[in-house]
């Protein structure tokens, strides 16, 4: 377990396939009360373990490939939508596996998962009660829902960061802040950003009142 633990994911299941004997150690819930990983992709692979055991999670993706999922829905072409379409899914599975199987989790942090939803956190929100730390930077579908969510499942939170999700409003912000002042919330450029959604155009009132006389 010792030697276990100097390896990353790749070179422990490399070790585990060595023989039915650090196969065992592969599997002990010790070696994964953490779990850190720097892309979707790597969501995939089958080199680690989910259990009891998962106390911090980190997906961290900061590949320039993510600002594509980054960019606001109604602004992408076909090519920019078929890129989010092979991965939309990856991320919020993922968390709903860590839901089931991982009810200590104490930590979360995610960044430019840029398709994770508000109702997938809310769920993790219920089914981790212990969660302390929760971290979203970038995560552009995150809405006030999430914030709310806080509010009514996160007893045990101390930590709230929401920063670069340009959903979160002022308003929703100061809810929180209202019905939980122990929560330590960070929000950079969060509640100035432009909305996800398309601009409707505006008719200016002196136009339309220059309009209505002519």
């Amino acid at each position: 377990l010792h030697l276990f633990s100097f390896l990353d994911k790749n070179s422990r299941k490399s070790l585990a396939k060595t023989c039915h004997k650090l196969l065992e150690v592969f599997q002990d819930p010790l070696l994964w009360s953490l779990l850190n990983f720097h892309s979707p992709v790597e969501l995939k692979k089958d080199n680690f373990c989910l259990g009891p055991a998962l106390k911090y999670l980190s997906i961290c993706w900061y590949s320039e490939r993510v600002k594509v999922c980054n960019i606001e829905d109604w602004m992408k072409n076909s090519f920019q939508k078929d890129f989010c379409n092979r991965h939309e899914n990856t991320v919020s599975d993922f968390l709903l596996e860590v839901c089931n199987r991982c009810p200590n989790l104490l930590s979360l942090t995610l960044s430019g998962c840029g398709h994770v939803t508000d109702d997938c956190i809310l769920l993790l929100l219920q089914k981790c009660p212990n969660l302390k730390t929760l971290k979203l930077e970038n995560c552009v579908r995150i809405t006030d829902q999430t914030l709310e969510a806080v509010t009514l499942y996160g007893g045990s939170l101390q930590t709230l960061h929401v920063d670069f999700c340009r959903n979160i409003t002022q308003t929703g912000l100061e809810k929180l802040r209202e019905k939980c002042p122990s929560v330590m919330l960070r929000a950079e450029r969060s509640a100035n950003m432009i909305p996800d959604n398309k601009p409707e155009k505006k008719l200016m009132p002196e136009k339309a009142s220059r309009k209505s006389v002519q």
